[in-house]
């Protein structure tokens, strides 16, 4: 699960340098976009977050396939989430929206599977 401790630390970091980036140079640029911008890094945050205590809980939980799988939707939604967010703020083009809540149930696919981990 050291793997999920790498991801979940180049998120965290991804995040911060994203929302830094947001607050310092696009809130000008973009003022009437830059909230779905930070949508995207609250909850890239959040889900950066999740894979590091994923890695954690790997080893204590006995289903480490399903710790695992929850790892990877999570991960997953950061991708489709936070990068349609970024993407659809930074370009303006719409076709990015319909990606988002994609993201989003690989969020909840995620979640529900680590709890289904650890009541098992």
């Amino acid at each position: 699960m050291r793997l999920f401790m790498l991801i979940g630390a180049i998120n965290a970091f991804l995040s911060v340098a994203l929302g830094a980036f947001g607050a310092h140079i696009l809130k000008d640029r973009i003022p009437d976009k830059i909230d779905v911008f930070q949508t995207g890094v609250h909850y890239h945050m959040i889900h950066a977050v999740a894979l590091l205590v994923i890695a954690l809980l790997a080893d204590r939980l006995p289903h480490t396939s399903l710790v695992s799988a929850s790892g990877w939707a999570i991960f997953i939604g950061i991708i489709l989430f936070s990068g349609s967010l970024y993407a659809l703020s930074l370009t303006g083009l719409k076709v990015f929206g319909p990606i988002t809540p994609l993201g989003g149930v690989s969020f909840l696919v995620g979640w529900v599977l680590l709890a289904i981990a650890a009541l098992k």
